[in-house]
């Protein structure tokens, strides 16, 4: 084994241990709001519309593109687009799911208001 190869590995474990480390700090803070929401999702009767700007805009296009692999009817509104004319194709039973890093992206604000 090189020098070079065992840093990797030294590098693979911090950062699994690191991630776990992550994950089980997730798990603490899950409150009521995170029941809420999966009631929300499962309670649906429409479609789950996933929204969010910049990179919590990838997230929610992977989530979007997830849920609809696993079989519940889902699709990604980008924000910028929902002000012009994306929102007329929410229905009745639609449940909207937005991602955001700060909370305070405008344009959700505004699909918010809308």
């Amino acid at each position: 084994m090189t020098q070079a190869s065992h840093s990797f590995l030294d590098t693979g474990r911090r950062v699994i241990a690191t991630e776990t480390a992550a994950l089980e700090m997730l798990g603490h803070a899950l409150d009521q709001s995170f029941e809420q929401a999966v009631e929300l999702l499962l309670a649906a009767t429409g479609r789950v519309i996933v929204s969010g700007m910049g990179k919590s805009g990838h997230i929610a296009r992977k989530i979007a593109a997830t849920l609809a692999s696993t079989g519940t009817p889902a699709h990604f509104v980008h924000p910028a687009e929902a002000s012009h004319g994306d929102l007329g194709m929410l229905a009745r039973g639609d449940v909207v799911m937005m991602l955001s890093n700060s909370g305070e992206t405008p344009e959700l604000a505004d699909m918010i208001a809308h």
